[in-house]
């Protein structure tokens, strides 16, 4: 889960850059059946953390640092 700024900016750009070899994946891989086996898994990679990127931006900062001191003082 991401639990700060960095986090989300760190996983914006491993989605990029994931995204990125998919697309380059999709340009040179002639058989279409090799391609969604190749892609397959860093497409689910992807979907993966574009959820934690929902998630963590469904929030406010401000409920973020109420649910982060409410943790620690359990």
């Amino acid at each position: 889960m991401i639990v700060n700024e960095r986090e989300l900016q760190i996983t914006l750009e491993r989605i990029a850059r994931m995204q990125k070899q998919v697309a380059e994946l999709r340009r040179k891989e002639t058989n279409p059946t090799n391609y969604r086996l190749a892609a397959s898994g860093y497409l689910a990679e992807i979907d993966r953390m574009q959820l934690e990127v929902r998630e963590y931006l469904q929030f406010h900062p401000a409920d973020l640092l109420e649910e982060t001191e409410n943790t620690q003082l359990a």
